[in-house]
């Protein structure tokens, strides 16, 4: 199978795209291997490249370089293609997806990455209409609603035109999301059953653990259980949120005393949100958009995923 690197040139912000294509190239004329890499073109373009690429060529293994969000385009491409493979490298400032793999992966392995085996992940689709135009799409890792959804909004801002990046430039959004503090109200539907409706901080709908370049704050989700993992934030104080904030980012604020006061933490497999304000900000792997009310579907081993595992 043809191995497709998908080049994203303002990832991280492009610090270590010369540098990977540069490795790609070399590799491909000292092996002589069946590779190709692409470089991207604008927001979207890795999706469309993808699936033009499997519709008019056949599958092949493509390899996201790139953050979440670049491997979440090639995820939607790859989509409806079950024998085309999908792997990452992290080159972007969170990174995300790729947390929830041991320590023996080598994702920054061209080689690797080119013939290691795959292991079959779930994904999420969802569903959601805004102005009477229906929108849907996969997502590997996570959605957030309400104050994470603006804390990315604004983390996306700081990494783009200050100097912070990573999970400091997601620390500060918290801070300064805080000052100006707002609630989303919703109703919540789990698997058919309403399980809240009024104020809340936020909602995270999570397939892996991790969001905002490391923070754990679903640290019971797993990529192959079949399974999303909900959390709802109750529309506590700042001083409650910021004395939560340290276990949270660390992922062990649900064994907190007294949690489930705050927090609803549970796993299903259909999720329906409505904002009852009409339309809300929903943020897919760092990408926002505005939408409706809107479903969420687990797809149980959706994707193909690359493990490129070292040598033990």
């Amino acid at each position: 199978m043809k191995t497709v690197f998908i080049v994203n040139p303002k990832a991280g912000k492009g610090k270590k795209e010369k540098q990977l294509i540069e490795q790609i190239c070399t590799l491909i004329a000292l092996n002589n291997t069946d590779w190709e890499w692409y470089l991207t073109q604008s927001v979207g373009d890795a999706t469309r490249f993808v699936k033009e690429y499997c519709e008019t060529k056949g599958v092949a293994r493509f390899i996201a370089c790139g953050g979440d969000g670049t491997f979440g385009e090639v995820v939607n491409g790859v989509f409806g293609f079950p024998d085309a493979e999908v792997g990452v490298i992290p080159i972007g400032t969170g990174n995300d997806f790729c947390r929830n793999f041991s320590k023996n992966i080598d994702f920054f392995d061209l080689e690797l990455q080119a013939s290691s085996k795959t292991a079959v992940c779930d994904v999420i689709r969802y569903v959601t209409e805004v102005d009477g135009m229906e929108k849907q799409g996969i997502c590997a890792n996570m959605f957030n609603i309400g104050f994470d959804c603006n804390v990315a909004d604004k983390t996306n801002d700081f990494k783009a035109n200050t100097i912070f990046g990573g999970s400091f430039a997601y620390v500060v959004s918290i801070l300064w999301n805080l000052i100006r503090k707002k609630s989303t109200n919703l109703l919540v539907e789990l698997d058919g059953i309403k399980q809240y409706n009024g104020e809340l901080l936020l909602c995270s709908v999570a397939n892996g653990k991790y969001c905002g370049g490391g923070i754990m704050s679903n640290p019971l989700a797993e990529v192959t259980d079949g399974k999303m993992n909900v959390n709802l934030i109750r529309n506590i104080s700042r001083l409650r949120f910021l004395s939560l904030l340290p276990s949270y980012m660390k992922g062990t604020h649900l064994k907190i005393r007294g949690i489930e006061k705050i927090i609803i933490n549970r796993d299903c497999e259909i999720l329906t949100v409505t904002p009852k304000t009409g339309i809300m900000r929903l943020c897919i792997d760092g990408e926002i958009i505005t939408a409706g009310t809107t479903t969420f579907t687990v797809i149980p081993g959706g994707i193909r995923f690359v493990l490129p595992q070292k040598n033990r």
